[in-house]
């Protein structure tokens, strides 16, 4: 029997954590932008408030920078 030699194996870039980090990123911004949608009015004639809501016009931005911050963490952090 002879050893496989794994020297010519192609090296991935990040290890598991920073892929897991960029996952974890990315699913807080996607719960961010369902934060964000909603608040239309079923007619068009007729205006609704409830898209300036607290959760539509604070809360799901600084979710996504949030998320976008996290993603940037992944991508940088050193193995």
């Amino acid at each position: 029997m002879s050893k496989q030699d794994n020297s010519n194996s192609p090296e991935l870039i990040y290890n598991k954590q920073n892929y897991i980090l960029l996952i974890v990123g990315l699913v807080i911004e996607i719960i961010g932008f369902i934060l964000m949608s909603g608040g239309g009015s079923e007619d068009p004639a007729v205006f609704s408030e409830e898209i300036f809501s607290f959760r539509r016009i604070t809360l799901a931005p600084i979710v996504v920078v949030i998320g976008l911050i996290l993603c940037g963490y992944a991508i940088m952090k050193k193995n």
